[in-house]
């Protein structure tokens, strides 16, 4: 007698219900995770509100649409960072939805299900998810973008052109590596017979003209910075020339793109029905073959953004694939999924369904684990557990107290500035201090004459900066240091700031001690 789950008969009568169900809990979950149990943002989290607080059009961190983004997230929900984990999510979510609007059309809702349902054995949509960014936001234009192009080219719906345009536009002004889809959409378009033929249209030439004016604000600030739309260093034709030298570092890359569907290989393992005997039964779900040109269309945009991105930071000398592994995996589902063919068994329901749950709380429960654990097991620092709120209270009534003027500048420790600027109810704007070049929205000047409070980790009992801050800033006084203790303080020794104030010109010490009144004589 042939078993079928539940899980098995709601995803062949309501695929799209569970679509939803999917991927709305996972997005439930790391929005909680993160809002209950994290006193700081983890990652560059507090580096994009501080970039996207100053509202420019471009910075040395590159375009503006995911700075803008944090930023606006952050004060819909009054400067709390739940904003930010929730707007996450949404990108998570908009990306399993185009991956599976996607699957839809060329594989069937059922399959297009199990593709999306697959993405949770790839890492590098769960594990990091809560740490919005670049590279976040990317994930689903980029989806967004395929999806669109399948829609305009492969269906021939010309309308498509027009959102196609819309998402390249903004993938571009969220980072500089969202050229590398824009170059392979157009090498598809050029390179295959239905391509050439779209390109005869006036559709995807009026396409061009609006991603050329959505880019115009960011480009004219190109002009104006003198900046290059992406960073090459001196070496870059020479490392063309020298390539093999840098095989290995390739191969890692490409390695690390492997790694992150290690989860998905288990799932494939699992479900697949290794070791089971050709006479075993199991759940039969059928679908019409897949058109040559679809199977060519999602090998080409699984394969090629991956390969291209890590080529490109190889010879840019990065350590990781341009524009983050996300962005160039979002297909990986759909890919095993189309390769499976049009007639896929579904062995272990169970352990499928138990395989699939632990994939998506795992890296969860192991981070509220770690998060809990490792302070007083190891006595590791978390980056997570340090104490912004507290940090933020007490620099910014600092200032007020001696000045009486609201916190404007904060510098010092990158890391504890902005952590500081993301929860003062100031929201003053970061200095950094190692390269001052990297916030050019605040000068030396801008700190003499508004005022500035400089901070950094004491490593005595006076407080004495480092050195570079000391030579920067020679005639600052240090104070005395103030020790926080973290949300889950285990072994570690609290906390200790050291911290300075560069008073602005016309501020007086508000908070010194006056003369107290003398008491009144007795009465005669």
């Amino acid at each position: 007698m042939l078993y079928v789950s539940l899980l098995v008969e709601a995803l062949r009568a309501h695929p799209e219900t569970m679509f939803w169900i999917a991927a709305l809990s996972q997005a439930l979950l790391w929005t909680l995770v993160p809002t209950l149990f994290y006193s700081a943002p983890p990652g560059d989290v507090s580096l994009v509100i501080a970039v996207g607080h100053e509202w420019l059009l471009g910075s040395p961190f590159g375009p503006p649409l995911a700075y803008w983004l944090a930023e606006i997230a952050l004060r819909l929900t009054g400067n709390h960072i739940v904003g930010v984990y929730l707007l996450s999510q949404i990108c998570v979510v908009v990306t399993f939805w185009a991956v599976f609007a996607l699957g839809c059309c060329i594989v069937g809702a059922r399959h297009a299900l199990m593709a999306v349902l697959l993405m949770v054995g790839v890492s590098a949509f769960s594990v990091p998810t809560p740490e919005f960014g670049p590279g976040l936001l990317a994930m689903p234009l980029s989806a967004l973008a395929i999806f669109h192009f399948w829609k305009a080219l492969g269906e021939d719906q010309r309308n498509y052109w027009y959102a196609l345009a819309f998402d390249l536009g903004l993938l571009v002004l969220t980072t500089y590596a969202g050229l590398i889809l824009v170059a392979l959409i157009a090498a598809f378009a050029a390179s295959t017979p239905r391509g050439r033929v779209a390109l005869g249209t006036i559709e995807p030439w009026i396409s061009g003209l609006v991603v050329a004016v959505i880019l115009i604000p960011h480009l004219f600030w190109l002009d104006r910075a003198g900046g290059a739309p992406v960073p090459v260093p001196t070496d870059f034709f020479l490392g063309l020339i020298k390539a093999d030298g840098h095989l290995t570092t390739w191969l890692l890359l490409i390695a690390s793109i492997l790694a992150v569907h290690g989860a998905l290989l288990v799932m494939v393992v699992v479900a697949g029905g290794v070791n089971v005997g050709p006479r075993a039964s199991a759940p039969l779900f059928v679908r019409p073959p897949v058109d040559p040109f679809a199977r060519n269309f999602v090998y080409f945009f699984t394969l090629t953004p991956g390969f291209l991105a890590s080529v490109v930071a190889v010879l840019l000398e990065r350590r990781a694939p341009i524009g983050g592994i996300a962005p160039a995996v979002v297909l990986s589902g759909l890919a095993v999924i189309v390769a499976a063919g049009h007639e896929i068994h579904l062995h272990r329901q169970r352990i499928v369904g138990v395989t699939w749950l632990a994939l998506l709380a795992a890296p969860a429960l192991l981070t509220v684990a770690a998060t809990g654990a490792l302070p007083w097991t190891v006595a590791l620092d978390l980056e997570t557990g340090q104490p912004a709120k507290a940090m933020a209270q007490f620099f910014t009534e600092s200032f007020r107290r001696r000045t009486g003027k609201p916190l404007e500048i904060i510098g010092g420790d990158q890391r504890i500035a902005q952590l500081v600027a993301m929860t003062s109810p100031d929201r003053p704007s970061v200095y950094f201090n190692a390269l001052p070049e990297m916030s050019p929205w605040v000068s030396e000047a801008d700190m003499r004459t508004k005022g500035a409070i400089l901070v950094w980790q004491a490593t005595d009992t006076a407080g004495t900066p480092p050195a570079l801050i000391k030579a920067r800033f020679p005639d600052l006084v240090p104070e005395v240091p103030r020790s926080f203790e973290r949300t889950v303080q285990g072994r570690l020794p609290l906390l200790r700031i050291g911290w300075g104030l560069i008073r602005p010109p016309s501020a007086s010490d508000v908070s010194a001690p006056q003369s107290t009144p003398a008491a009144p004589s007795a009465p005669q």
